[in-house]
């Protein structure tokens, strides 16, 4: 049993992010950095062949305008300027003919005078429509875009554009970039064509001489862009795929190897629960470095602790069993022989005898419901740090014998080094640690011979590792304790009194519960034989370590 504020010391925490999380944190980040990497590369690129875009519709409206400026612009003199309208839609018409692109001359008053999409034939106007190129976009990827674009037009920052509206009649006052042309300016815009493309425009000043005579507004759809946008998609889409396929196998590799670990641990758990025998055992998988083996070794030791909990207590009810026996024995018989009897000195004896046995089953009645209810209390109880200098010198006063002493009984002298009494502290239940040492002291004093000395000693240890410690002593100038029992002494009913000492004083329990006492501290409890100078036993020493407080 360990103390509460301490792990077991065959369990071993691990430092760090542990490998099992690495795992599943590698999948989820290899999963997300492909999303999060398409959606902000998507849009970028996007946003950039735009621009590209219009700087180049920029330039050839720029060019538009200054071959119109030159060509389509007559008059007398430099304040008799004005459009000529034929030359103007011939100009043009021509320019375009090579680009994808729309060219729209509009007059300062608003009126338009040249369309690149219509031509004059036999004194009509024809409107030329260039057709989109098929869509050869599969209908499962169209439909996979579409969403994908509904979400990130749902993100923070993303506004909505204005529609595209093209009126029969056209007229300078329909597009606001004109405006700004007419009074010398260069403007954009981006317009929403459809729901899947966009319209960009350039609005230029057509003029001579710095003189301003019209508008020339240049557009094109952005097919192109969007051409271009679908390639870029495509290749994310595949990428994305490989990255949900890789995902996926590591999805069933860490289910396999941590989800069925885990299943055959709670099986193999729930067959122990239910089984009467130990054939049942756990998964060794100690093989594994991770938490999962962390796991399975735990299970083991505790399922191990509890077999060896569950051998004690049948070992101890056996034993108690045995000992309450004894006594009650004895008991019976001397019952049954003092109803025979009439010697009045015969049962007196006889009474005196039940009255021995009775006492001695009430030390053992005592003593073992102390014991049985100790680990229940160990595990409950809170520990707290305890002086033991002052529990020690209290201790030997209530047991030091009156001044006068006629009846020789040992001679009970402290040594602790005068600087240390206040220092001496230990982490633990002051009630238990006095209990303790109460009965190593009842104990030594049961077998020191008259006017002899049992000497408690205390000091700090000088410490080789990270944990402080303190060390108790308590030795006694008895017979010492025979030949190899020095840790039978410690198991439960084991009785080696001194001849002198009445029968059946002592349950046989006393060290046994010091022990594990001490065991459930973290400390240590063990006793030896005090080897005189001439190789004689010369006493016993109870030998106590605790960790400091």
């Amino acid at each position: 049993m360990t103390p509460n504020n301490t792990a077991p010391k065959n369990f071993k925490p691990r430092r760090g992010i542990s490998p099992i999380t690495w795992r599943i944190l590698a999948v989820n980040v290899v999963a997300l950095g492909i999303l999060v990497a398409g959606l902000l590369y998507q849009g970028q690129y996007r946003q950039n062949l735009i621009e590209s875009e219009m700087i180049s519709l920029r330039i050839q409206a720029e060019m538009f305008a200054a071959a119109l400026g030159e060509g389509a612009i007559g008059g007398e003199t430099p304040m008799a300027q004005k459009l000529i309208s034929g030359t103007a839609k011939r100009i043009v018409i021509r320019m375009v003919e090579s680009t994808n692109t729309r060219a729209r001359l509009f007059h300062l008053n608003g009126q338009l005078v040249a369309d690149s999409r219509t031509l004059s034939l036999a004194g009509r106007d024809v409107v030329i429509e260039t057709l989109p190129p098929p869509d050869e976009t599969p209908n499962f990827l169209g439909k996979i875009f579409n969403i994908y674009d509904r979400l990130v037009k749902q993100l923070p920052g993303n506004r909505p554009l204005a529609p595209y509206v093209e009126l029969p009649v056209q007229n300078a006052s329909h597009y606001s970039e004109i405006s700004f042309a007419f009074r010398g300016n260069v403007a954009s815009i981006v317009r929403a064509l459809d729901k899947n493309h966009l319209m960009l425009s350039v609005a230029v000043p057509v003029q001579r001489y710095k003189q301003v005579m019209g508008a020339l507004l240049v557009s094109m759809s952005s097919r192109s862009i969007d051409q271009a946008l679908y390639e870029v998609r495509v290749g994310i889409l595949k990428l994305f795929l490989i990255s949900l396929m890789l995902t996926t196998l590591l999805s069933l590799y860490l289910a396999g190897t941590i989800a069925r670990p885990i299943y055959l641990l709670a099986q193999a758990a729930d067959r122990v629960r239910h089984t009467l025998n130990r054939r049942e055992q756990l998964p060794d998988l100690k093989h594994r470095n991770d938490e999962i083996g962390d796991l399975a070794d735990s299970l083991r030791d505790m399922t191990d602790a509890l077999w060896d909990r569950m051998d004690a207590i049948e070992q101890f009810a056996a034993d108690v069993s045995h000992e309450i026996k004894n006594p009650l024995a004895s008991l019976k018989s001397a019952v049954e022989t003092a109803t025979r009897i009439k010697d009045p000195e015969q049962q007196r004896e006889l009474m005196s005898i039940i009255q021995d046995d009775v006492v001695r089953l009430d030390h053992l009645i005592t003593d073992i419901s102390d014991a049985s209810r100790l680990d229940a209390e160990l595990s409950r109880a809170a520990m707290t740090s305890v002086n033991i200098s002052r529990m020690l010198q209290t201790l030997v006063e209530v047991n030091r014998s009156p001044g006068d002493n006629p009846t020789k009984e040992p001679t009970i002298i402290m040594n602790i080094n005068g600087a240390e009494p206040n220092t001496l502290t230990a982490f633990g239940m002051e009630g238990r640690l006095a209990q303790v040492f109460s009965n190593l002291i009842r104990n030594a004093q049961s077998f020191s011979p008259p006017d002899s000395t049992i000497t408690l000693s205390a000091h700090r240890a000088s410490p080789l590792g990270s944990e402080k410690k303190i060390i108790i002593t308590i030795s006694d100038q008895g017979p010492g304790i025979p030949p190899g029992k020095e840790h039978a002494i410690f198991e439960r009913f084991y009785s080696e009194r001194p001849y002198s000492e009445k029968f059946g004083t002592h349950s046989g329990l006393g060290l046994s519960i010091s022990k594990q006492i001490i065991d459930a501290h973290g400390g240590e409890l063990k006793a030896e034989n005090i080897i005189a100078q001439d190789g004689t036993v010369s006493g016993a020493r109870f030998t106590v370590t605790l960790l400091t407080g």
